[in-house]
């Protein structure tokens, strides 16, 4: 069955309804956004979540102290990162890496040394989607997340299509720019159901 991502949350609300709605990821946004949480407010959300529920950090062109600081203060299960970052240096850290890939129009690389991909619009957390048909995956050999603009009204579509381990949303269980408790149940039901 494919795993589900809930990215961006901030609040204990949130979080509580992520969990108890079956999300199999937490992501919490340490880069510059508006959904952005300090290593302090992700630290205390992260007390709330049970060991099953894996917590992600989600960060832009980090340094490896970056990295390193926020696995061990908050403490995090698996880095994802968007941007310039030396795959190189993952074997100085202890979890899974998800590389993130901005698909945009022609060819992506996607040959990375990340544990996982995870694929997404041109610009992430806008809520668009990208073109589907400009990402063929049936030679990828990792797993995969598919983000970018995904909803409780289209995320079935793109299971079909994909047939990902995970599906990643942020804005999609959103309204008027905060997370939507009952999006967030939809949203998983849709992926579960």
């Amino acid at each position: 069955m494919t795993k589900v991502k809930i990215c961006g949350l901030s609040t204990q609300e949130a979080v509580t309804a992520a969990v108890s709605s079956g999300a199999d990821y937490i992501g919490f946004v340490f880069a510059k956004s508006k959904r952005q949480v300090s290593l302090e407010q992700a630290q205390k959300l992260a007390k709330m979540i049970p060991e099953k529920v894996k917590k992600v950090g989600v960060f832009v062109s980090p340094t490896l102290e970056e990295l390193k600081i926020a696995i061990k203060t908050v403490p995090l299960d698996l880095v994802q990162v968007h941007g310039d970052y030396d795959e190189d240096l993952q074997t100085d850290f202890s979890v899974p890496l998800i590389r993130a890939v901005q698909i945009k129009k022609g060819k992506e690389n996607l040959t990375s040394k990340a544990d996982y991909l995870l694929f997404d619009a041109p610009i992430a957390g806008s809520g668009e989607t990208f073109d589907w048909q400009q990402l063929e995956t049936e030679q990828l050999q990792k797993p995969f997340f598919i983000a970018g603009g995904l909803t409780s009204d289209n995320v079935k579509e793109c299971i079909e299509h994909f047939a990902p381990y995970a599906v990643d949303v942020s804005s999609g269980v959103e309204t008027n720019g905060r997370k939507d408790i009952e999006k967030i149940k939809r949203f998983i039901e849709s992926v579960k159901k």
